[in-house]
């Protein structure tokens, strides 16, 4: 593997300085890669519009076709920072407009691609912001292959559509897992319940395994509830928490099947979590997969 800078003459970014990842990664056979620590991209999802594609300019790699907006990512950047600045500086997409959903990772040894799947939260048009896009549509999903499309999106986007398909929901029997573990959570239930929301939290935005959700891809970001009860009603807000926090009003179990029964009717894939026998038979009956505290406490141990 070799790294070659841009070629004299070709066009650079009009704002600042180019920055040290923009340059090519020439593997031996000589295929060449844009981006000496790796690139990504995003595919924004609007549930009316479709997925946001760019045609990319002529003199662009592979110039003409059309893909996602994307670009190299920056030195220590990650790989969804990278997907969100770059899709901002080719496509105009506003901060905060989409929410992950999934990433898929291309990875060459030599040289990543990460795709970063989202959901359009906030409506947007797309904007041409800079000098790499023809133009950029929203194209329905059974009319993408009808494009001319980059090679790279083009064999990744059979797996990218089927993972369209599957909307990952955990719900969370907060009183069971904090009972799980005997840290003196007896002591102090809302505490004990407000340290769990906060590394569930933190979960929702690292993303959880793929593999970890029976789901393909490389990481995933569900939609994570977590329901108390009793005592632990008492925990404290977090202001910009990811994680929904449902205070039962009475038995917890009734609260978590009706989440779960809710969330499945919504067309998710719904994981509740529980070591209650009860309850997981429940949730099975709302159309739930059921997994024990201890699947939840390993991933948040890993996270």
């Amino acid at each position: 593997m070799t790294i070659q800078p841009p070629l004299p003459g070709e066009p650079r970014r009009p704002h600042g300085p180019r920055d040290p990842g923009d340059a090519w990664v020439i593997a031996e056979t000589g295929e060449r890669y844009w981006g000496r620590f790796g690139a990504a991209g995003l595919l924004a999802v609007d549930a009316g519009r479709g997925i946001l594609l760019q045609h990319r300019v002529a003199w662009s790699h592979f110039g003409g076709t059309w893909g996602l907006p994307g670009g190299a990512r920056h030195e220590g950047e990650s790989a969804i920072d990278g997907a969100l600045r770059e899709s901002g500086e080719e496509a105009g997409v506003p901060e905060g407009a989409v929410a992950p959903r999934f990433t898929h990772l291309l990875d060459l040894g030599i040289w990543t691609y990460t795709t970063l799947i989202a959901d359009a939260v906030t409506p947007f048009e797309p904007v041409i912001s800079d000098p790499e896009s023809v133009a950029l549509e929203w194209v329905a999903l059974d009319e993408v292959d009808d494009r001319p499309l980059h090679p790279g999106f083009a064999a990744a986007w059979p797996s990218l559509k089927a993972g369209l398909s599957h909307r990952p929901a955990i719900v969370v029997d907060g009183a069971n897992v904090v009972g799980s573990v005997p840290d003196g959570w007896w002591r102090d239930r809302a505490g004990a319940a407000g340290r769990l929301r906060d590394r569930l939290d933190a979960l929702a935005s690292a993303g959880v395994r793929g593999a970890d959700l029976g789901l393909p891809h490389e990481r995933w970001f569900p939609e994570t509830t977590l329901v108390v009860e009793g005592k632990a009603r008492g925990l404290d807000d977090a202001a910009g928490a990811l994680v929904r926090t449902v205070r039962a009003p009475g038995e917890g179990d009734d609260t978590i099947a009706a989440e779960a029964l809710r969330l499945a009717g919504g067309g998710y894939d719904v994981t509740v979590v529980t070591s209650d026998r009860a309850l997981a038979a429940r949730a099975q009956d709302a159309g739930a997969h059921v997994r024990g505290a201890g699947w939840l406490l390993g991933i948040l141990d890993r996270a």
